[in-house]
């Protein structure tokens, strides 16, 4: 059944990271990757759950990045979850300054490299990005991303002081890009762009063995970036084993702005979790 996002036109408002710790997470974000603290810490009381939640809202940019953390925590990210797993969802962070981004990451202990030989730079069938693969201290997926000269998209062409630009994309992993495309159609979103990405950079970024993946761009009806990426890797790979709860730290939600009535929550065909306001 294809979702109805009710008034539209949706944006992706912000992204809610589930964290062991929201505070000690918000002082890494602004210390490794360039984030502004918004909010005080503020308590509030799930509904749904009766659990209750701190959120600790931040900024990179334009674009919002909410911390939640639970005062009964779920589960820890899982060990070591591959790119093409459905679990797997990173968040792409637009740098001006891939060696500078790197280089003040490098310097703040805690994160973890997906990616097995630092930032690569793809083909131009890929496109001719250059991108680094990480994890923050609690398993989160994160990526950097350059653009190469003269392909900078306007929304980043302006730059800024700070080699963090802003959120590009969420890059969720996907078992069917058809199911997913039929999903997000229903809520207003099109595919924007597509391509297929493969070869040894693509192995390394990844960290996934002789990779196919199919890369769809989505773009929201609302405004162009953030925008969600699907990623769907072709290939015999066990898709099942890797659930998570609500409160478990890889139950990463992606806040949609523009719905009409309540906010109601979502899971599109591979579980993502969708919240529309």
């Amino acid at each position: 059944m294809r979702p109805d996002s009710g008034a539209g036109p949706l944006r992706l408002d912000r992204i809610r990271l589930v964290s062991a710790d929201p505070e000690t997470l918000a002082r890494y974000f602004t210390a490794a990757l360039g984030f502004s603290r918004v909010t005080s810490t503020r308590p509030l009381v799930d509904r749904r759950t009766t659990f209750g939640e701190t959120v600790v809202s931040l900024r990179l940019g334009a674009q919002a990045v909410d911390l939640v953390g639970f005062d009964r925590p779920g589960r820890p990210y899982p060990d070591a979850v591959p790119g093409w797993s459905p679990l797997f969802q990173h968040i792409a962070i637009v740098v001006s300054d891939m060696a500078a981004a790197v280089s003040r990451l490098s310097a703040t202990p805690g994160w973890r490299p997906i990616s097995t030989a630092g930032p690569e730079r793809l083909p131009a069938a890929s496109g001719g990005v250059t991108a680094f693969k990480f994890r923050d201290p609690e398993g989160h997926p994160l990526e950097f991303l350059a653009f190469s000269p003269g392909q900078v998209p306007e929304a980043w062409r302006s730059g800024g002081p700070d080699p963090c630009l802003g959120l590009d994309h969420s890059a969720i992993s996907v078992t069917d890009t058809a199911a997913s495309l039929a999903f997000y159609a229903g809520l207003g979103f099109r595919a924007a762009s597509r391509s297929t990405n493969a070869g040894p950079a693509q192995a390394r970024l990844d960290d996934v063995p002789d990779p196919h993946v199919t890369v769809t761009g989505l773009r929201p009806p609302g405004a162009p970036t953030p925008h969600v990426e699907l990623l769907d890797y072709a290939g015999e790979f066990s898709r099942g084993g890797h659930v998570c709860d609500d409160r478990d730290i890889a139950a990463t939600v992606l806040v949609f702005a523009g719905a009409d009535g309540a906010p109601r929550h979502l899971r599109d065909p591979d579980g993502h979790r969708l919240r529309l306001t």
